[in-house]
């Protein structure tokens, strides 16, 4: 998924389910999106966090 698509689907999987998700660097370009507390992968890895109850 390019970084532009993970953004927007990150942003948009926050505010709907109101949980933490992560957006990260998976490989060769590629950008994954989860929940913050199932990501256990290299937190290096990690480029942006959306936190709903952020104002």
């Amino acid at each position: 998924m390019s970084q532009a698509l993970a953004f927007a689907n990150g942003w948009n999987l926050a505010t709907t389910l109101m949980a933490c998700v992560v957006i990260f660097h998976a490989d060769a370009g590629n950008y994954g999106v989860m929940l913050a507390a199932e990501y256990d992968g290299d937190p290096g890895a990690v480029i942006h966090e959306f936190d709903p109850f952020q104002p």
